[in-house]
């Protein structure tokens, strides 16, 4: 990585007065996947753990595919029913596979967590060494399976999500190839920036104060995955913080300046 441009983006990154920011980068990191050589590692918090949000729905893929609950990209076609988690008007359908980690869809996240069962689950979470391992939910509240990921008790750190995304590249998990390539194939964005062949999935979800109750205007945007190009492959996790509600989800964005920052001609890969 070149030392000059690398401090050009953290000063532009990391360095912008308090009172002026809107986003702040907590962290931005990339690994080589066969050797673990970190590439890029930016921002003040990389080892603090937050709520995964939608990027653990590419572990739940990857259970749901390995222990049979997922046939294929088009199968199960669970219906949308009411009382489903409705925040978006693309998930009051009928989804498959592919349309669940395209659209983000919660309650079809939910259906499998249930699926599952919290003993499989937990088995999978402990075989993947995924964050912090808990499905428990909130006290009292019983809600693991249905909302542990959505700010609530399951949490990870970039550096474990970019760790997690070099497991799955490597096929270091314990699961099926199908469950790999399944997952590799509904969590493509095809080829990004300079000829690089991405895949991933965003997240966003709000913060939790100590009593448990969520920090409304200040959500958490990740975007975590790998990427091919060549002979090379990486694997990223970026993770962002706003400071007021802004009109493009937290998530598209942390997404959509990684492409510029890492895959773009001329970015910090090269």
């Amino acid at each position: 990585m070149k030392p000059l441009l690398m401090a050009a983006v953290l000063a532009l990154i990391c360095a912008i007065p308090a009172a002026a920011a809107e986003t702040q980068t907590l962290c931005l990191t990339a690994l080589d996947a066969q050797s673990g050589k970190a590439l890029v590692d930016i921002g003040p918090a990389c080892d603090a753990r937050v709520t995964p949000a939608s990027t653990f729905k590419l572990a739940i893929s990857l259970m749901g595919f390995d222990a049979g609950v997922l046939k294929s990209p088009d199968e199960p076609k669970l219906p949308f029913k009411n009382g489903y988690v409705d925040w978006r008007p693309e998930w009051q359908q009928a989804t498959t596979p592919a349309t669940w980690m395209r659209d983000s869809v919660v309650w079809y996240s939910q259906r499998v967590m249930e699926t599952l069962g919290r003993e499989r689950a937990q088995d999978y979470l402990s075989r993947f060494l995924y964050g912090n391992e808990d499905i428990s939910g909130l006290p009292g509240e019983g809600n693991g399976l249905t909302h542990a990921w959505l700010g609530n008790s399951l949490e990870i750190s970039p550096r474990e999500q970019a760790d997690f995304m070099r497991r799955i590249v490597r096929r270091d998990l314990g699961v099926s190839a199908h469950a790999y390539d399944i997952t590799a194939a509904i969590a493509a964005y095809g080829i990004k920036g300079d000829g690089w062949e991405v895949h991933g999935k965003t997240g966003a979800a709000q913060p939790r104060d100590a009593d448990g109750k969520q920090v409304r205007g200040r959500p958490y945007g990740w975007f975590v995955g790998w990427a091919e190009k060549g002979d090379r492959t990486v694997v990223f996790a970026k993770l962002i913080q706003d400071t007021e509600k802004q009109p493009v989800a937290p998530g598209f964005r942390a997404r959509d300046t990684l492409f510029e920052e890492l895959f773009a001609k001329g970015g910090l890969l090269e």
